[in-house]
Formats: C-alpha cells, sequence, structure tokens
C-alpha cells in the first residue's frame, strides 16, 4: 500500500497504492472544503495543473449538501466528477475553529451550524458514518484539536479522549466497510497525533496510535498559534515514533518554507488553503516569494507571473491583463492567480521528489530558502 522508494536523510520518496489510484510523495493536496476549489478552479482543471488528492471537509458536507444527498448521488468522487483520490478531514479541526458554536463530551461534540444554527452532534461514529456517506479514499479520524498554547491539563484531557475516540471510529470504519451498501468497501483511516506544544505529551500519543496499525498518521494541531520553530521541534520529536513504513500527513501546512522544513522531517502529506485564499486576494507564489499582482508597478508588465511557469495563466497571459481582472472584479483574475497558485506548489512538491530521489535535497532545500526568502523580484 505504502512503498518507500528512497530516502535522502530523513526526507522520504514514496508512493501510495489506493482503491481510486497510485499517488507518489512528498505531494501536495488541494483544498476543496466544500468539494470544490474556491477561485471557480473545476476537477477538470486539477489534473492540469498536477493535482494527486483532492481534500473536502466532512463538517462542511454534512451541513450542505448533506451526506446522505452525496452518498444518493453515487459518493464525492462520481459527484464532483473527480477520479482520483480524495481525503476527508473529520469534522475534528471545527472542534477548534468553531469553539464558541460547539461543547465537547466523552461521546463527542455538539456544534451549532455556522450556516443556519441549527444543532449538530458528531462524535467518532457519526464522522465515520458521514465519510462512508462521502465514500472518500482516505477518512480522517475524530479528533479534538487543542489550542497549540492550551495549558496541559487541557491538553492531557484532550490527547486521552482522542486516543478514545480513535479507537471508536477504527471499530466504526471496519462495520460500516463490511455492510453491502457502503459504496467504498476499501476507506481507509488515517489516525491523528495531537498534543500541542508538549513534547512528552506527543511522544506518548503517537506511541499508543500507532500500535492500532492503521493506513497513515496525520500530525495535528499546528500552524495553529505556535512559532515555525516550535513546529519544527515538534516533528523533530514526534515523527521517528510515528510507523516509518506508512504515509505521516502534516495537517494545515503549510507555506513553502514550512512544507520544504517538514519534508526534511520525514513528513509525505501536506494541505493548506494558503495557495488558493492568497491567489483569491492577488497574492501569487514565485520561486522568488510572493507578489501582489494588484500592485501599479504590473499595471503595464507584459510578462507571465512567472517566466518559465507551465500553469494555465502563464502559459497565455501577462501580469498587466491579470492585473487588470483583478482590480476590475472579473472572477477570471481570481482564478488565474488560484490555478497559477496551486500548479506552483504541485510543481514544487515534483521538485521535491527529484531532488530526493537524486540525492541532492540538503542543496535544493537550501537554494529554495534562499531564492523564497529574497523577497519579489
Amino acid at each position: 500500500m505504502y512503498k518507500i522508494l528512497c530516502k535522502d536523510g530523513r526526507a522520504k520518496r514514496a508512493e501510495f497504492q489506493t482503491v481510486h489510484g497510485t499517488v507518489q510523495t512528498p505531494l501536495f493536496m488541494n483544498v476543496g472544503t466544500a468539494a470544490a476549489i474556491k477561485g471557480a478552479v473545476a476537477t477538470t482543471d486539477l489534473k492540469d495543473i498536477g493535482c494527486q488528492i483532492e481534500l473536502s471537509n466532512t463538517y462542511h458536507l454534512h451541513v450542505r449538501p448533506g451526506d446522505k444527498i452525496v452518498k444518493q448521488m453515487g459518493g464525492l468522487h462520481k459527484f464532483m466528477y473527480w477520479d482520483r483520490p480524495i481525503l476527508t478531514d473529520s469534522g475534528g479541526f471545527q472542534v477548534f475553529s468553531l469553539a464558541g458554536l460547539r461543547k465537547i463530551k466523552e461521546e463527542g461534540v455538539t456544534f451549532n451550524s455556522h450556516v443556519d444554527g441549527r444543532k449538530i452532534f458528531m462524535g467518532p461514529e457519526e464522522s465515520m458514518q458521514i465519510q462512508s456517506n462521502l465514500a472518500s479514499t482516505i477518512a480522517m479520524a475524530f479528533d479534538e484539536c487543542a489550542p497549540a498554547l492550551a495549558d496541559r491539563q487541557y491538553v492531557e484531557n484532550s490527547v486521552a479522549r482522542t486516543a478514545r475516540w480513535l479507537v471508536r471510529c477504527k471499530n466504526e470504519m471496519e462495520r460500516l466497510n463490511s455492510l453491502p451498501d457502503t459504496i467504498n468497501k476499501n476507506q481507509l483511516l488515517f489516525g491523528i497525533n495531537q498534543g500541542a506544544i508538549y513534547e512528552d505529551i506527543r511522544i506518548d500519543h503517537a506511541k499508543r496510535i500507532s500500535e492500532l496499525d492503521l493506513p497513515g498518521y496525520a500530525i495535528g494541531g499546528l500552524a495553529v498559534g505556535e512559532t515555525a520553530e516550535q513546529m519544527y521541534h515538534i516533528l523533530d520529536v514526534t515523527v521517528p515514533y510515528l510507523p516509518e513504513d506508512r504515509p505521516t500527513y502534516l495537517m494545515g501546512v503549510g507555506t513553502p518554507a514550512n512544507i520544504l522544513e517538514a519534508v526534511d522531517r520525514g513528513v509525505d502529506f501536506f494541505d493548506c488553503v494558503y495557495p488558493s485564499r492568497n491567489g483569491r486576494h492577488a497574492h501569487v507564489y514565485t520561486k522568488h516569494g510572493k507578489m501582489n499582482l494588484k500592485n501599479a508597478r504590473f499595471e503595464t508588465d507584459d510578462r507571465p507571473i512567472e517566466e518559465g511557469c507551465g500553469c494555465p495563466a502563464c502559459q497565455h497571459y501577462s501580469r498587466a491583463y491579470i492585473r487588470h481582472l483583478l482590480k476590475a472584479n472579473e472572477m477570471l483574475g481570481m482564478r488565474f492567480c488560484v490555478l497559477h497558485n496551486l500548479y506552483f506548489y504541485n510543481n514544487m512538491m515534483k521538485d521535491i521528489r527529484e531532488a530526493i530521489e537524486e540525492g541532492r535535497y540538503q542543496s535544493y532545500k537550501k537554494s529554495m530558502l534562499e531564492s523564497l526568502a529574497g523577497g519579489e523580484e
């Protein structure tokens, strides 16, 4: 299922086989929260920009259109016309992000919907049932994403409960995968390591969840308030305690620099809203840092966003034209920026894979970090 092809230091170059195809790692998952990439990007575009896995959100799809409707439509792959792997987040992050709208108990979490205020209950079993209805390739375990800087006692209690919830998730997924009307009977469950910035809690939890022999493991609860140095330290101490022969997924991270550093620490999977969110606000990524295309200096700039870039925007359109679209509030401008940013991320992952294969990851990482820190050209 997961095979390491080669290593360069702790950086791993692997492939991961799923019922919806084999993916090459390290990889970046393009975030389509409500079964769509924000910025008018269709699934037919995703293949053109090198996307291997699309990520959707359990909570948001449960709220609308409803996971039972998605199941009725044949599952998420058929619903959104995507034949490659899909990973669904468990709804656990909403336990963190909707803190003002929820109440946590041993059974699960009661939310008030952010859309219409109605009460929603979600526990491990409900999260697995929703994800089974969505029929994603990879389902994430239901957890609590505790604030990175929460006090120790809170984090200890939260992580202990998350560990108990994971066992319930595993049992429920096994049950669901055996049912005759389940669309994807090969759905995979990834466990999630939590523990805020307490290294002993992280390590203890990593050891505990590794015993469950799951197809993959994620590190959650980072990039939520701690410094980059704290995040890298937690990766340094935690990743060695997760099974090396399974994919390691760093949830919700991050910037190109974050990804380069995390790959160096043995991480395989990444996802983040940055490329699409920044693109919608005219901020585009290049190897020389980020640019704001609304800046006046691009008004008559006939170059592409980045010279040599193979994205659909850079192939045909100038900075001046895209800036005009953005200033005129034409959706096409936003779409071009999102397409470019997602291509940039996916292409960077391809470069990372090649650098690991060729045993030059350290020099690639160093030159890329220096280039990114150089600011705009």
